[in-house]
C-alpha cells in the first residue's frame, strides 16, 4: 500500500501543471534506508563525509554519474564498457541495478545477489540520494526520472529456447559476437546462462542498457526467439 500511494505521488506530480512541480516528492524513507545501506551495502561501499573507496567505489555524488567514472578506482572491464555506451547512474537504472546487478552489467564483479523488495529499494535510494546532487527528490529532474525496471515473469523465464532456431537467429549475433567465445574488445556470449542472457535481452529492450544496436536488435526479438538465442548460445558453449 506504501508502494502504491508513492507511485500515485509521482505520477501526480508528473501530470501536475508546471507552477506546481518544484515540490519534493519522496523516493523513500531515508531513515529506513540508512539502516538498510548499514546492513546490505556498508561492508563494500562508504558514503558521506570522508567516503573513500573499499572494495567497491564510494557512493557519493552517484546520481547523474557516468558509470565507471571514478579514475581513482579499477571497475570491471564490464562496467567501464556499460559507460563508454553511456550508462549513467539515474534512478530507473540504480533500482534495476540494486534489484538485480546482472541486469546491468553482465560480468560484473559485485557480488551483491540483489533486492527484489521494492519499498526497500526506494528507501535505500532515498538515502543514497541524500548524498547527491541537488534539486533532490524531484521526479522531473532527470536523475531522479523513474521507470520500470527489468520485470520478467515466471512464464518468460521458463520458456524452453529452441535451439535450432537459435542457431538460425544468430547469424546477426556473430556478426560482432565470435562463435569461438573471445572477447576481443566486444563480450563474450557463448556458454552463458539462459537466464542471464534472457534478463540482459530484456534490459536491452527496455533501455536499460544504453548500446543503442543492441538496443535496435532486441526490439525486433519476441520472448520466444530472445529465448532460442539463449539456448544456443548455451549449447555452443558445451561443445
Amino acid at each position: 500500500m506504501k508502494q502504491s500511494l508513492k507511485l500515485l505521488f509521482c505520477i501526480g506530480a508528473l501530470l501536475a501543471p508546471v507552477q506546481t512541480v518544484a515540490q519534493a516528492i519522496p523516493i523513500g524513507d531515508a531513515t529506513a534506508g540508512a539502516e538498510i545501506y548499514r546492513r546490505e551495502c556498508a561492508s563494500c561501499h562508504q558514503i558521506g563525509d570522508g567516503a573513500q573507496h573499499r572494495i567497491g567505489p564510494h557512493l557519493n555524488r552517484i546520481f547523474d554519474r557516468g558509470a565507471g567514472s571514478h579514475d581513482d578506482f579499477r571497475y570491471s572491464e564490464a562496467l567501464l564498457r556499460q559507460g563508454r555506451d553511456g550508462l549513467r547512474w539515474d534512478l530507473r537504472r540504480l533500482d534495476a541495478y540494486i534489484e538485480n546487478p546482472r541486469a546491468l552489467v553482465s560480468g560484473t564483479r559485485m557480488s551483491y545477489r540483489g533486492m527484489s523488495d521494492p519499498e526497500r529499494r526506494a528507501d535505500l535510494i532515498a538515502y543514497m540520494r541524500a548524498y547527491s546532487d541537488q534539486p533532490q527528490n524531484i521526479p522531473e529532474a532527470a536523475p531522479t526520472a523513474r521507470g520500470r525496471e527489468v520485470d520478467l515473469s515466471a512464464e518468460i523465464l521458463a520458456i524452453e529456447g529452441d535451439i535450432e532456431y537459435g542457431e538460425f537467429l544468430s547469424s546477426e549475433c556473430t556478426t560482432c559476437h565470435q562463435r569461438s567465445g573471445d572477447h576481443a574488445g566486444i563480450p563474450g556470449i557463448v556458454g552463458w546462462p539462459e537466464e542471464d542472457f534472457v534478463v540482459a535481452m530484456h534490459a536491452y529492450k527496455q533501455k536499460l542498457r544504453p548500446h543503442e544496436v543492441m538496443q535496435s536488435v532486441s526490439q525486433r526479438l519476441d520472448d520466444e526467439e530472445i529465448a532460442a538465442l539463449a539456448a544456443f548460445f548455451r549449447e555452443l558453449g558445451r561443445e
